[in-house]
């Protein structure tokens, strides 16, 4: 095994544990079990647990982000773009992903979480596609003039929490379904 593959396999087990058992129930130890390496290897890797969650979280979102661009409308309307990244976000985590969205969930349900959208929303302000897109929304008008958080709020917090529950059972979505869960949440934006 290279290193590399120890580095992503530590990064593996770490979000199979996190999402079965929690950032508490998955001990270094177990990760290292896990992995199948040495509990000393995760640290020639990642300085602490705090960075190996962070790092795997950050690992994940870039995953989500390239699924975002596949296919990206660029140049489409705002509700173009808006309406592919929500069904691209609920179809991603919901028939690709499950084990990602469990841990993402608990990450931002967590003081990393915390921490991680205040320095999005208030440190250095690096941008992303879906920041873009409501900045692009709200200058030309087409979306309330909500601070960031409650436009993310309201467009992605509906949109995850059906993931969840299609996950757990609760409802069935099928794509029809999804784009009108997206559609709804795109009509609680604009103005």
């Amino acid at each position: 095994m290279g290193t590399n593959d120890k580095r992503c396999a530590i990064m593996r087990a770490t979000l199979d544990l996190v999402a079965e058992q929690g950032f508490h129930g998955s001990p270094m130890a177990l990760v290292a079990e896990r992995a199948e390496v040495a509990a000393g290897t995760i640290y020639r890797y990642f300085d602490n647990k705090d960075a190996l969650i962070k790092e795997t979280y950050l690992y994940l979102v870039e995953r989500f982000f390239t699924a975002i661009m596949e296919n990206y409308p660029e140049g489409d309307s705002v509700r173009s773009r808006f309406i592919h990244i929500g069904k691209v976000l609920v179809c991603y985590y919901i028939m690709e992903a499950p084990l990602e969205f469990r841990f993402i969930e608990q990450f931002h349900n967590s003081p990393y979480g915390v921490a991680h959208r205040r320095e999005k929303f208030f440190g250095k302000k690096e941008k992303d596609i879906i920041t873009e897109l409501f900045n692009e929304a709200q200058a030309a008008g087409i979306v309330k003039d909500f601070p960031l958080p409650i436009l993310f709020a309201l467009s992605f917090g509906p949109l995850l929490d059906i993931c969840r529950d299609h996950i757990l059972n609760f409802i069935e979505l099928d794509e029809p379904l999804i784009v009108r869960c997206v559609e709804a949440c795109w009509d609680a934006l604009k103005y």
